[in-house]
């Protein structure tokens, strides 16, 4: 994105395939870029094959580039919880290891204070299941190969994890037994 106001948010929930796909269809006439990556981690410029093994530390994400005129940050964290599940740690679907993790990965003080505030406030939905998001800072991020990137657009057929759709506020406290 090549506004000189750009902000730049990055979310780990699950196998990031999906999760580009599902911000890339929410919020794409919006004007986002997108770029998956690994972050959160130990290891300097981790390929696919470490990430996977858990052995790096670092969590599959999707970094997003958005026009905050346009965009909020608010609104990207309202989504973020709605297309994932938030309640399962290390876990997406039948996707299981620290590199699937639920996380915000803040890139600020202002990121992490709104992070904490809306985490907080959307809490009491999940009911008893909680919320297994941390909130963290982003350090380094470090691109996925080339092949990641719009994997689903090019791949149409590829496996995309079942729990990457976007929820109502009403079902999701509904499915978990919580409060608006």
């Amino acid at each position: 994105m090549s506004t000189s106001n750009s902000k730049v948010a990055t979310f780990a929930a699950g196998c990031f395939w999906g999760v580009e796909k599902a911000f890339k269809r929410k919020f794409g006439q919006q004007g986002i870029e997108t770029r998956v990556g690994y972050a959160g981690g130990n290891a300097s410029d981790p390929s696919y094959q470490q990430v996977c093994t858990g052995s790096t530390g670092h969590a599959e994400v999707l970094q997003v580039s958005y026009d905050p005129d346009k965009l909020s940050y608010e609104d990207l964290l309202d989504f973020f919880y709605r297309s994932h599940d938030p309640t399962t740690k290390d876990r997406q679907g039948g996707d299981i290891g620290t590199q699937y993790r639920s996380a915000i990965l803040y890139h600020d003080d202002e990121q992490k204070r709104a992070a904490e505030a809306f985490t907080d406030k959307i809490r009491p939905r999940f009911g008893s299941a909680g919320v297994a998001t941390t909130v963290d800072p982003v350090g380094k991020f470090w691109n996925a190969e080339e092949y990641h990137q719009e994997y689903l657009d090019k791949n149409p057929h590829g496996y995309e994890c079942p729990t990457h759709f976007e929820r109502t506020w009403e079902k999701i406290v509904q499915r978990y037994g919580g409060r608006l």
